[in-house]
């Protein structure tokens, strides 16, 4: 027998080990630390600031009432989701690449504290542009010229078309008006200029 043979069993009982501790620093301590957390309720007075008071002037045409809008942002955020933007917009000004002179004020813990943005989607890299204010920067049909097809408002993006959020006249379908309606509601709890919490 070799003398790599001879520790190749401590060598695997050592990898097992390994792994399980790898398993349960990475996987089950943070689900314990997290376990204990009540979760956000929906109309907690913490929560208030950021559901929308009114329906806004621009989608009242479309939601008569302020159930139907918040059933519309609900649905674009799992529009949003599905479709993977997350995966190239972040929704987090994050303290480094001189990246709150592009997007405003870096995130702060309290605009995530609420239900309608738990799971927080914080992204995975960025190559489109970070989304977390995004209210009211673009119009609703600048937003719907940018799903239909981005190059025509944005010519150098890579981002891909999305015909499937339109029927077959190119009018936004019922999913399109809803990932317009999530989108036009990420940061309209912050007001322009607005650098602390209240």
């Amino acid at each position: 027998m070799s003398r790599l043979e001879r520790w190749a069993p401590v060598t695997m009982v050592a990898g097992v080990g390994f792994f399980a501790l790898a398993f349960g620093m990475l996987g089950v301590v943070p689900w314990l630390m997290t376990n204990a957390i009540a979760p956000v309720q929906k109309g907690a007075a913490f929560d208030a600031k950021f559901l929308p008071k009114d329906v806004p002037p621009k989608f009242r045409a479309r939601y008569p009432d302020l159930a139907s809008f918040m059933a519309a942002i609900d649905q674009g955020r799992r529009v949003y989701i599905a479709e993977a933007c997350w995966h190239c917009h972040t929704q987090f000004v994050r303290p480094v690449g001189n990246e709150s002179a592009r997007y405003g004020p870096v995130s702060e813990n309290w605009e995530y504290q609420n239900e309608m943005n738990l799971p927080q989607l914080f992204g995975t890299r960025r190559v489109g542009p970070d989304l977390i204010r995004e209210a009211g920067k673009h119009t609703n049909d600048w937003h719907f010229a940018h799903f239909r097809n981005p190059n025509d408002v944005v010519p150098e993006s890579v981002m891909p078309r999305y015909d499937w959020l339109f029927d077959a006249e190119g009018r936004p379908n019922e999913r399109g008006w809803a990932i317009v309606a999530y989108v036009q509601w990420l940061g309209s709890w912050r007001p322009a200029g607005e650098e602390k919490q209240p």
